[in-house]
C-alpha cells in the first residue's frame, strides 16, 4: 500500500497529518505511546476523582462530564491503533474509487466530487475551530470559578492538589494534554464524516447515471445498468466496511453523549456566575454540534440510498428488453435496503434516532432538577 497516496486524498488530507503525526494511522513510533499512555493515567485519576469527590455537586458534574469525554477521546485514539490497517485500507479503496471519478468524462460528476471534497475540508476546518475553542473553555474555567480549582479534577493519593508547587504543576499538566485530546477527538470525527460524505457522492452518480437512461439507446442503457449494479455493491461493501470499524464506538459514545448532554444542561442551571453559564453552554455547544454533524451526514447516506431506487424506476425502464428489466428490477429490490452508518449493529444512525437521544435526555435532565431541586 502506498502510504503518501493515501494523504493526496484531499477529503481528508487535514485529519489523516494530525493521525500521522500522533502515529495513530500511517506510522507506529513513539508518539504514539506519548499521548495514550499518559491520556490514560490521566482518565484514571479523572474517575477516581469523581468517586472520591466531595466537593459540591456542580463540580462532581462537570468533571464527569471532561472526565467522560477525555474517555471517548481515548477510545478513539485506541481504536484508531487498533484497526490502523483496517482504516488505511479503507482509505486506500477511496483513494481509487476517487480517482475514477476525478478521471470520469462527465463534467457534472466531476463537480459533484468538487463539491463533496470543499464540503468536507469546510467540515473538518470547523470541527478543529469549534474543538480550539472548547480547549481554551477548559483552560479558561478555573479564572472564573468560585473556588479554587483545575482545568478538569484529578485524584492523586497523599498530595493536596490545590496547594503550591502542585497546583501549578498539575496546572501545566493539564494545558498540554488538553490539545492532545483534541488531536484523538476531532480529526476522528472530521475522518468519518468524510467517509460518510464519500458515501453520499456514491448514491449520487448512481442516481445520476440512472437519471441518463432515457437518453440513450438500449444497448448502451444495459451496459450502464450493469456499471451502475456493479457501483451499488462497491457502495454496499463500502457501507458495510465503515460500520464494521466504528460501529461498537458509535455505540459507547451514543450512550456516553446523553449522559454528557443531561449533565451539562443541569450544570447549566445551578451554574453561580456568568462567566460559568458560557463556559459549560461552549461545552454543551461543542459536543452537541460533534453529535449533530455525523448524525446529520449519516442521515443524508440513509435518504441519498433509497432515493437511488427512485432514480432507477423513472429512468423509462419499460423501454429495455426484459434481460435488462430483469436486472434493473434486482437493483430497485436492493436499493430499497438503504445504506445505514449503524450505532452498535443494532439502530441506524439518523436523525430520528438522535431526536429520541435528545427526548430521553431532556427527560432525564428535568427528573434530575425536580430530585435536586
Amino acid at each position: 500500500m502506498d502510504i503518501k497516496s493515501i494523504e493526496e486524498v484531499p477529503m481528508f488530507i487535514s485529519s489523516l497529518r494530525i493521525m500521522k503525526f500522533w502515529a495513530f494511522l500511517l506510522e507506529h513510533n513513539w508518539r504514539r505511546y506519548a499521548s495514550l499512555i499518559p491520556y490514560t493515567l490521566l482518565n484514571i485519576t479523572q474517575f477516581m476523582e469523581i468517586y472520591f469527590s466531595t466537593e459540591p455537586v456542580d463540580a462532581i458534574i462537570r468533571n464527569a462530564y471532561i472526565a467522560v469525554l477525555f474517555f471517548n477521546s481515548t477510545l478513539r485514539g485506541v481504536v484508531l491503533c487498533l484497526n490502523r490497517f483496517g482504516f488505511e485500507e479503507f482509505m486506500e479503496t477511496i483513494r481509487i474509487l476517487y480517482i475514477e471519478l476525478r478521471a470520469s468524462d462527465e463534467k457534472i460528476i466531476r463537480k459533484m466530487l468538487h463539491e463533496t471534497t470543499k464540503t468536507s475540508i469546510l467540515v473538518s476546518k470547523v470541527n478543529l475551530v469549534m474543538g480550539a475553542c472548547s480547549v481554551m473553555g477548559f483552560l479558561m474555567y478555573p479564572i472564573f470559578a468560585t473556588t479554587k480549582a483545575l482545568p478538569y479534577g484529578i485524584y492523586v493519593p497523599g498530595i493536596d492538589k490545590y496547594q503550591s508547587p502542585y497546583y501549578e504543576i498539575f496546572f501545566l499538566i493539564q494545558i498540554v494534554m488538553a490539545p492532545m485530546g483534541c488531536c484523538m477527538f476531532i480529526p476522528f470525527t472530521n475522518l468519518i464524516v468524510a467517509f460518510i460524505l464519500f458515501g453520499i457522492l456514491m448514491c449520487k452518480v448512481l442516481k445520476h447515471k440512472l437519471s441518463n437512461l432515457k437518453e440513450v439507446s438500449n444497448e448502451k442503457a444495459r451496459a450502464v445498468i450493469v456499471w451502475c449494479v456493479k457501483y451499488q455493491l462497491e457502495l454496499i461493501k463500502f457501507v458495510n466496511t465503515m460500520n464494521s470499524l466504528t460501529t461498537h464506538t458509535y455505540m459507547i459514545e451514543f450512550l456516553a453523549f446523553g449522559a454528557m448532554l443531561c449533565a451539562m444542561l443541569f450544570s447549566l442551571v445551578i451554574a453561580e456566575t456568568p462567566a460559568q453559564m458560557i463556559i459549560i453552554s461552549i461545552y454543551m455547544f461543542m459536543i452537541f454540534s460533534q453529535s449533530v454533524v455525523l448524525y446529520y451526514f449519516a442521515n443524508e447516506l440513509y435518504d441519498q440510498s433509497l432515493l437511488v431506487a427512485i432514480a432507477a424506476y423513472e429512468c423509462n425502464w419499460f423501454d429495455f428488453d426484459v434481460e435488462t428489466q430483469k436486472i434493473l428490477k434486482l437493483m430497485i429490490l436492493r436499493a430499497q435496503k438503504p445504506c445505514a452508518i449503524m450505532v452498535g449493529k443494532v439502530y441506524p444512525m439518523n436523525l430520528e434516532l438522535l431526536q429520541s437521544l435528545l427526548n430521553a435526555t431532556y427527560s432525564y435532565f428535568t427528573l434530575l432538577k425536580r430530585v435536586y431541586g
